[in-house]
């Protein structure tokens, strides 16, 4: 019998941490114990150009080419660019419909790190805009890249969103921070009625009285970690096997830090690229960080 191919998909993949997964994606794979035949990467982003651009830097990638992964190498990788842009549902249905055409035997892994930060105080300042518009890619279009491509999954497959530190709990009142956990553990429209009430309060201009931050990226990336544990406990009912876990890539020199990351790119991508190909003891609905489960 042929062995299986494997499909990933990787969102916001043209440059920095997306870029850098999809490179150790294809770097990992062979040693990986879900190694099973071909290996198609499918590298996604909002604009055609700038795909095409990184698809380009990846084929004349030098380590990639000394390790001989990619197919033109002799290897069994393939990367192929699609147009996504998570914060348009048509765009997200799009991708999915085509995947489901193209792989009707199911994808293995999701890893769905597109993202937007908007620039501090001096730039976008804060206000009810930027909340809306920060909500409406980190989570209601990571939610929904989620949910669409979830089960499109084959038994055993992977389901990886890269949230942040910056949703780390410890910067919100007492009564947030157990909704928060709360929510996680009940379902995603209880997660969802959160980041509602975020931005009501920010509307107002009173959601330091209401306990949260002023800060759209954290409060957006708080959600995304807790979507991420409800979908993972609804998931584990089904029984099929698959894995869905949120991880935080660290402080990573890229365009959204301003270069001021700690982490190159690469070292950036370690934990999502583990949680996607390798061994993790069968570990679904937890915040990793530095390859290690950590307290979200």
């Amino acid at each position: 019998m042929a062995a299986q191919s494997r499909v990933a998909a990787v969102t916001g993949a043209n440059k920095g941490i997306g870029l850098a997964i999809v490179r150790q994606l294809a770097l990992q794979y062979p040693k990986s114990p879900l190694k099973s035949g071909p290996f198609l990467i499918y590298l996604t982003a909002r604009s055609e150009e700038r795909g095409a651009e990184a698809i380009k830097t990846l084929e004349s990638d030098q380590q990639l080419k000394d390790a001989k992964v990619l197919v033109q190498d002799g290897g069994n990788t393939t990367i192929k660019f699609y147009a996504l842009d998570i914060s348009q549902t048509k765009s997200i249905q799009d991708f999915s419909a085509f995947l489901k055409k193209e792989h009707p035997d199911g994808l293995d892994i999701v890893i769905n790190n597109a993202g937007i930060m908007f620039d501090g105080i001096a730039m976008q300042g804060f206000d009810a805009n930027v909340v809306k518009e920060t909500l409406q890619t980190n989570y209601y279009g990571t939610l929904e890249a989620t949910r669409d491509l979830l089960p499109l999954l084959r038994e055993g497959g992977r389901m990886v969103n890269v949230s942040s530190m910056a949703g780390k709990l410890n910067k919100y009142s007492d009564e947030i921070r157990n909704a928060f956990i709360q929510a996680a553990k009940t379902d995603v429209p209880a997660v969802t009625a959160l980041m509602e009430k975020f931005k009501a309060a920010v509307a107002e201009g009173k959601e330091k009285q209401a306990g949260f931050p002023s800060a759209a990226y954290a409060v957006s990336k708080a959600g995304e970690t807790a979507f991420t544990k409800a979908i993972a406990m609804e998931e584990a009912k089904r029984d099929r096997g698959v894995l869905v876990n949120a991880c935080c890539p660290g402080y990573v020199k890229t365009d959204m830090t301003k270069g001021g990351g700690a982490k190159t790119p690469d070292e950036g991508a370690q934990t999502p690229v583990m949680l996607a190909l390798h061994d993790i003891d069968g570990k679904t609905g937890g915040f990793w960080q530095s390859e290690r489960e950590i307290e979200w």
